[in-house]
């Protein structure tokens, strides 16, 4: 993989979901995601408060609105920012992951299929801001595909794809965060492309002293 493609991976993929939010918010927001939220939130007290990060159509922060979270959603395609928006009635913000400096604001975060376009060599700087957006004690879920590879695809997207053990390595230097499970699914929305999922679920354990 030479160096050319990871440094415009952002821009390209940004660009690909702006020219392809409709789509993509039709072929996405009615996909049933709740066993995923059940792990997920078991872990989290009534009210929490979420970050989705990289909330794509909406359909998760509508679905934790409605549990009776509070959500902070953001997502760096605009056009999707601007329909998830709709169809929530709640703001989403425009936001890069790298640009992110939040600081122990989230009691949890979902990134649900969105750290998969981050390149390997930034994911650790990604998820030292997400740690620091975590408050002590908080849960992390993360997706990804799952697999080895790390390219751009011919419609401008970037992928960072993880096995089990090459994830659990990103993630061994981070030692405030210990791992409750990991897990295995299916593909829900292609019937040609299955590539199996990774799901990690983290806690952010607090330091002793």
């Amino acid at each position: 993989m030479t160096t050319k493609p990871i440094l415009k991976s952002s821009l390209g993929t940004v660009d690909y979901y702006d020219s392809h939010a409709q789509e993509y918010f039709k072929t996405t927001v009615n996909l049933d995601l709740r066993e995923l939220y059940e792990r997920f939130l078991k872990e989290l007290s009534p009210g929490a408060h979420i970050l989705d990060a990289g909330c794509g159509s909406g359909r998760d922060t509508k679905a934790f609105l409605n549990r009776g979270y509070r959500v902070t959603s953001i997502e760096a395609s605009p056009e999707l920012a601007r329909l998830a928006t709709a169809f929530t009635a709640h703001s989403c913000g425009i936001l890069l992951f790298q640009d992110m400096d939040f600081r122990e604001e989230f009691d949890g975060i979902w990134a649900c299929a969105s750290l998969l376009h981050v390149p390997k060599h930034e994911m650790k700087d990604v998820l030292f801001r997400f740690i620091q957006a975590l408050k002590p004690g908080g849960i992390f879920y993360i997706s990804l595909k799952e697999g080895d590879a790390e390219q751009l695809a011919t419609d401008g997207r970037f992928f960072s794809d993880y096995t089990a053990e090459s994830f659990r390595n990103i993630v061994a230097p981070f030692h405030q965060l210990r791992e409750l499970a990991l897990w295995k699914t299916e593909e829900l929305r292609s019937q040609t492309h299955r590539q199996p999922w990774l799901n990690v679920l983290l806690r952010k354990v607090v330091q002793s002293r």
